[in-house]
């Protein structure tokens, strides 16, 4: 009588990597059930753009159904339209709404494929959860606690996305390109004879394949889009702007207010419905307060210490200390000012290739400050 296999569901988006990881684990032996999210309705006509990049839509059902059937593998697809709506896009456009940027990608992670996906895949018998993220877990035993690792491509590092996962989420959690670079998961596509083999990306926010945010925001929250003065720091009054939620700390284009040198977007005051510029030096800062911060490589933050961190997907690591504040929060004190701190954004710290925690950056803080 043989060893009854594990059984590992696969979340599969239609993208190399979700469908490499799928076929990884098959080759490993698992027996797999491919599962696919139908997340948000794209328009029709979206979904026929042949250059379309996004894991939403029918092109990305119907490539992860292809993907499956040439793995021999079952798949099924799970509707979280409404939980997606609810968790992830109406906290996307409040965001918008308060002056603030969001990642509704650490969102999305969190609760709905980490969390909802879970449920439905253990409902299935699954005993884990695979996806095709660019990030590794491993369990240490003498921390007694599962870790968070950068993904082997640097370039490719998806960690920062991750950082909210609990301890319970990690250990149901496998990522099996982690250890993998880009270019050698699409050479397995192809040693596979996978469809997908030369797929392009999909884009960060799966649910704007146009990119357009203004154009989402405003269709979902027409208020966020009154015009409003533009000041400066001495709060003159020197231009008119469309809206908040077309703006973003640290933008520069689209000001329309003439001067001597450029201006760039210091802070958005939801409650005056006011845009603040200033010049480019200005954004530097070298204070911020984090909330909702998840620790994962420590159970928390009892005394200072020393990290990198990213407050953006693509920022560069930067050296910083951090300090325990009120209600859990985290104050983080960089070696050297940082550019364009934006409220809403993740900010991630690391030890290393490991992940620290993470949390939501609240606010930029002025020198001397609480």
């Amino acid at each position: 009588m043989g060893t009854k296999r594990s059984v590992v569901a696969a979340a599969m988006s239609g993208g190399v990597d979700s469908s490499v990881a799928a076929a990884l684990l098959v080759e490993q032996g698992h027996e797999v059930v491919g599962i696919t999210m139908d997340l948000f309705p794209l328009p029709f006509r979206a979904c026929r753009d042949g250059d379309l990049q996004s894991c939403c839509g029918l092109n990305a059902r119907a490539d992860a159904a292809r993907v499956a059937a040439a793995l021999g593998i079952s798949h099924v697809t799970a509707d979280f339209r409404k939980d997606f709506e609810r968790a992830v896009i109406a906290d996307f456009c409040a965001e918008y709404r308060r002056g603030r940027t969001p990642n509704p990608c650490v969102r999305c992670n969190r609760l709905v494929k980490f969390e909802l996906l879970w449920k439905r895949v253990r409902r299935l018998g699954a005993e884990r959860l695979a996806t095709g993220h660019h990030a590794r877990v491993e369990y240490d035993r003498s921390r007694k606690r599962f870790l968070l690792k950068k993904g082997f491509d640097q370039a490719k590092d998806q960690s920062y996305f991750l950082h909210s996962l609990t301890q319970e989420q990690l250990g149901r959690t496998l990522f099996p390109v982690g250890g993998m670079t880009k270019a050698d998961v699409r050479r397995a596509a192809a040693r596979l004879g996978l469809s997908v083999a030369a797929k392009p990306e999909s884009q960060e926010i799966c649910f704007v394949p146009d990119r357009d945010y203004a154009r989402f925001l405003r269709e979902r929250m027409p208020g966020a889009f009154r015009p409003g003065p533009i000041v400066d720091r001495a709060g003159r009054i020197v231009g008119r702007h469309r809206g908040i939620a077309h703006y973003t700390i640290g933008q520069r284009k689209g000001m329309g207010v003439p001067g001597p040198h450029p201006y760039y977007v210091l802070s958005l005051d939801p409650d005056t419905n006011t845009v603040v510029l200033g010049r480019g030096e200005e954004l530097m800062k070298k204070r911020l307060r984090v909330a909702e911060v998840n620790w994962i490589a420590i159970k928390g933050l009892a005394r200072a210490r020393e990290a990198a961190v990213k407050i953006r997907y693509r920022h560069r690591e930067a050296k910083a200390v951090l300090r325990p504040s009120k209600a859990g929060e985290v104050v983080v004190e960089f070696e050297r000012p940082q550019r364009a701190v934006t409220p809403g954004q993740a900010a991630v710290f690391y030890d290393g290739e490991i992940v620290l925690g993470g949390g939501i950056i609240e606010a930029a803080l002025d020198e001397g400050g609480p």
